[in-house]
């Protein structure tokens, strides 16, 4: 969430980044607007309460000169500016709900060097890794190599589940879950981050404060009860409020986490993209990382974070590309945003694998995520990051991709060997 007196001071700035990121400013007009109004009715609050405390020491004068008809009559009017100063507080207390609901609403503001830019069209790459592989076949996508192998089932999965399902079954489904404790011993062992396993199912305080509610709920799976509990999209919204209305110690961040879990999403506005095979499911596997630091190195956790990530890459040796989001085309919470994307030689194009971003203290404020400085300084915002490390299902989508071979089979990366039971190579069923 946007700083208020920040907005309120900044209103054309935050106006400008606005219309950078293709978002409505009417709200800004109407925030201003309630801003008018909550100092209208703090002025005449603070007037009221003068004239109370002048007239509460008339009374006082009053009675010590005996004149109590007239100090009866004083003590009914404090009461009655009791009554006005109580109706001012419930104006007061309606205006501030209604700008906190507005700023709650308002998406991050982009940092400084993000390029501008209405869509992914802006995007900047900002560098590739490994070389494209050159066939002497016509490479198939994964959908028929996965059939083909006898490892992926979209058929049965449709009709269990219904579109954008997919059954992994025998050697398929043992890459997966390789995929996972691959990435998850990279990322402890080397990286150093701290394994969880948290919770599926969480509640709408915890989608508020990454950003996925009130704004859109429709991409989320709700559980239909009156515990107000959804399927998580993404890890990061457990993991990144394990802290939420905390005040940590300085000294002890940074603090580093990994977790595998698996994430829904409805895919609300995108019927009709990726239809085909992995690349946009419901249910998909994801191993993710989150950073909480403190505000002066976010700059620098946001870089070895994405490099963290693209490290999966280039041990499974796999190409790809990093581009820099534009600002029209940044999720809600982020200020900054690297896509890492991975080959797919079936498209012939670099497809998104893992988003890194930099939240700045958006979340932080949201969630009350605070850190106290030594010498018992005042509590500030935490700033928070977060990025896939790598998304599973489309790991196993490249992997099959770039490592088929002409007979149908595909070869096995040599670091996923170990977890795969020395197989060196998954061939046709």
């Amino acid at each position: 969430m946007l700083d208020l007196h920040f907005v309120r001071e900044n209103i054309e700035k935050v106006r400008k980044a606005l219309v950078n990121r293709n978002y409505p400013t009417e709200s800004l007009n109407e925030f201003a607007k309630l801003d008018l109004e909550r100092r209208r009715v703090i002025a005449e609050a603070d007037s009221l309460n003068a004239r109370r405390n002048a007239i509460s020491r008339e009374i006082g004068f009053l009675m010590k000169e005996g004149k109590k008809e007239e100090a009866e009559r004083r003590k009914a009017e404090v009461s009655s500016l009791k009554e006005l100063q109580a109706e001012l507080e419930t104006k007061r207390n309606e205006v501030e709900q209604k700008m906190h609901e507005l700023l709650a609403s308002l998406p991050n503001l982009p940092a400084d060097d993000v390029p501008v830019g209405k869509d992914e069209a802006a995007n900047v790459e900002i560098r590739r890794w490994g070389e494209v592989r050159s066939f002497d076949f016509e490479p198939r996508d994964h959908v028929e190599i996965g059939e083909r192998l006898g490892i992926l089932d979209l058929e049965r999965a449709s009709k269990i589940a219904g579109a954008r399902f997919a059954i992994l079954k025998g050697f398929g489904a043992m890459l997966e879950r390789a995929l996972i404790n691959f990435m998850i011993d990279i990322h402890t062992k080397e990286h150093g981050y701290i394994e969880t396993l948290p919770p599926f199912i969480v509640n709408s305080k915890a989608l508020f404060g990454t950003g996925q509610l009130p704004k859109f709920e429709q991409d989320l799976f709700k559980v239909i009860d009156d515990r107000n509990l959804y399927l998580i999209p993404t890890a990061e919204v457990p993991v990144t409020n394990y802290f939420a209305d905390e005040i940590l110690d300085a000294k002890d961040l940074p603090k580093y986490y990994v977790a595998y879990t698996p994430c829904f999403r409805s895919e609300a506005g995108s019927y009709g993209r990726d239809t085909r095979g992995l690349i946009r499911q419901h249910q998909f596997d994801k191993v993710e990382l989150v950073k909480i630091c403190l505000p002066e190195n976010s700059v620098d956790e946001h870089e070895r974070l994405t490099k963290d990530a693209e490290r999966i890459l280039q041990l499974l040796n796999l190409p790809y590309r990093v581009v820099v989001l534009s600002t029209g085309d940044m999720g809600f919470s982020a200020m900054k945003t690297y896509d890492i994307e991975v080959w797919l030689p079936s498209q012939g194009t670099y497809r998104e694998i893992s988003s890194c971003s930099n939240c700045g203290d958006f979340q932080a404020r949201r969630m009350n995520l605070r850190f106290r400085r030594a010498g018992g300084a005042k509590p500030e915002f935490a700033h928070t990051l977060n990025g896939s490390g790598l998304a599973v299902g489309r790991t196993w989508i490249a992997i099959l991709e770039n490592y088929q071979q002409k007979d149908g089979s595909v070869l096995i990366p040599e670091v996923l060997r170990p977890y795969m039971k020395g197989l060196e190579k998954i061939l046709p069923q």
